[in-house]
């Protein structure tokens, strides 16, 4: 398929997406423009998919590309056609609901793209079981005066862990400054208890590994180490989704890789211009993800017995 996208209409999935101000700039210092980039999502629209479908979305607009002003936004528009699904969710703690767009096929891709969204951030629940998490998410993203390899050390500690209690481990590069570490989950507990169990997770890593790695949110407490995020736990919380773009020079791309790369894959080496190459050679690394997911009270369970191992549970 040709990557040239015209203002007019594009056919995406059997469904028409009108298409505008394809030649304004997005990412100047990479030469890509607004139809760039939306034949990027065009081409990645089905691989992507399975990581936005049935889930709310939070979206970073950038309408005049990625050296201009961007905003986020949540709610969806009353002018969204009647084919976008969107959601209505509760605030937790603050009263209210939001009508979030949900993306359940290739042309809502294309379609939000069209309005300027650069990236997708997809809630780690679904629309069915929205207080009830089916990933675990820990984020490194280092401070930037920390070096890439100690980011890869605290991704290759966290898989251990992970394996250890019995959750299945996927890596992918955040497309920033680090890597996304996610573990799916058979949704059951609420959110509040899942993200519990993130925070001990990365709290038995950083136990392990107290010189490198820490838990402190308070960039003067840890002291130079690494903090192992888990900050994407929490209800309407998001994460970056699988192939979306990154809102930096380069036209960088979140990627899902295999651990095996993770020692010379850095955090922004697929973009735009060379992420399509990469999926013509290689499967998506995270297509089993769904049935590798885990039960979570045998899980608890395991990281209890970890943590008291290592003297951080009574």
């Amino acid at each position: 398929m040709p990557r040239l996208v015209r203002d007019g209409s594009l056919e995406v999935g059997g469904r028409t997406v009108k298409v505008t101000s394809v030649g304004k700039p997005f990412f100047p210092d990479a030469g890509l423009n607004k139809g760039d980039l939306l034949a990027y999502y065009r081409d990645v629209a089905e691989v992507m998919l399975p990581y936005l479908a049935g889930r709310p979305l939070n979206l970073q607009r950038f309408p005049n590309g990625v050296n201009g002003k961007g905003f986020w936004q949540q709610g969806a528009s009353d002018h969204f056609p009647d084919w976008v699904r969107t959601v209505t969710v509760e605030r937790r703690g603050r009263g209210g609901t939001v009508d979030h767009v949900v993306c359940d096929d290739a042309a809502t891709i294309v379609y939000l793209a069209n309005l300027a969204t650069v990236t997708f951030h997809a809630w780690t629940s679904t629309v069915e079981h929205l207080a009830r998490p089916d990933l675990v998410i820990l984020d490194l993203d280092p401070d930037p005066d920390q070096e890439l390899e100690v980011v890869r050390a605290a991704a290759r500690a966290v898989r251990k862990a992970a394996e250890e209690v019995g959750l299945a481990p996927f890596v992918q590069t955040s497309g920033s400054r680090g890597y996304h570490v996610v573990m799916p989950l058979r949704p059951g507990p609420d959110v509040e208890v899942v993200r519990t169990l993130a925070d001990e997770l990365a709290l038995l890593v950083a136990a392990r590994d107290p010189d490198r790695l820490s838990v402190e949110w308070r960039k003067a407490s840890r002291q130079g180490r690494l903090l192992l995020d888990t900050a994407r736990n929490g209800y309407a919380q998001t994460v970056v989704a699988p192939y979306s773009v990154r809102p930096k020079p380069e036209a960088p791309v979140a990627t899902p890789i295999d651990w095996s790369e993770l020692g010379r894959v850095e955090p922004r080496s697929y973009t735009v211009a060379n992420l399509r190459r990469r999926l013509a050679r290689k499967a998506d690394p995270w297509a089993g993800m769904a049935a590798e997911a885990a039960d979570f009270d045998p899980v608890r369970a395991r990281l209890d017995e970890l943590l008291a191992e290592a003297g951080r549970r009574d």
